[in-house]
């Protein structure tokens, strides 16, 4: 008979065999969150993930432990980072206010919200604007992020927060990724692009800089815009 003794035993060779991948995910993480968040926070917080992951995984759902743990790990990072508040209430008030402003001018022009037309409905300068769009960066970045994690979990067969799946999840995680793609399909070009060149080419904000020929803070622009305007346009869905 399996024992318990022998199941920690494999559990505990598991978190051994794995640790170099909480360091692998936790410098590429790190790179991607503002410069306060701490290296040695976010390891901790994965070598939690993955000892949580080698006790709770499925060999029979069908994922690698390396997927599956990779996920957990992940999460409990990010979790981290939310559990530290780094974002001022203001931040996520200003990113509120621009993606309604986006959604009001897109709904009464019918096309894509210019820069400075965002700027008149928020009642403010474009270098204001500007500003709010460099200072909600890291925490639309973060959110942002998290929406391509959407449904990861789905092809595990588990939820990480939770043991007992949801009715719908599945369809739900599945409506929402095809609202998400076509979103992504209708951004303006340049948008689309940034967001291409740094979540699948993974380059930093001044890689993607030299490839447009714009300054750092402009591609951190561009990249806030593109969250607000997808929130904005995501909007509706989640609500319903």
């Amino acid at each position: 008979m399996y024992s318990k003794a022998q199941a920690k035993d494999g559990q505990y060779r598991l978190v051994e065999q794995y640790a170099p991948l909480v360091k692998r995910i936790a410098y590429h993480l790190l790179a991607r969150l503002p410069a306060n968040v701490q290296l040695d926070d976010l390891i901790q917080a994965g070598m939690i993930g993955l000892l949580e992951a080698s006790g709770k995984y499925d060999s029979g759902k069908g994922a690698s432990f390396e997927t599956y743990a990779g996920i957990r790990i992940r999460g409990a990072m990010l979790d981290e980072v939310r559990k530290g508040d780094w974002a001022p209430r203001s931040v996520h008030r200003n990113s509120r206010l621009v993606a309604e402003a986006l959604r009001a001018v897109e709904a009464r022009t019918g096309r894509d919200a210019k820069d400075q037309e965002v700027a008149a409905e928020l009642k403010m300068s474009l270098d204001e604007y500007y500003s709010i769009l460099g200072d909600t960066q890291g925490s639309r970045l973060f959110s942002f992020d998290d929406l391509f994690r959407a449904g990861e979990h789905d092809e595990l067969g588990e939820d990480p927060d939770s043991a007992h799946p949801e009715p719908f999840r599945d369809l739900e995680d599945e409506c929402f990724r095809k609202a998400l793609a076509e979103a992504i399909d209708g951004l303006p070009e340049r948008e689309k692009l940034v967001l291409s060149l740094y979540y699948d080419e993974e380059l930093n904000l001044k890689e993607i800089g030299q490839v447009l020929g714009v300054s750092e803070s402009r591609v951190s622009q561009l990249h806030s815009q593109c969250a607000a305007r997808l929130r904005a346009r995501l909007g509706e869905w989640r609500a319903g």
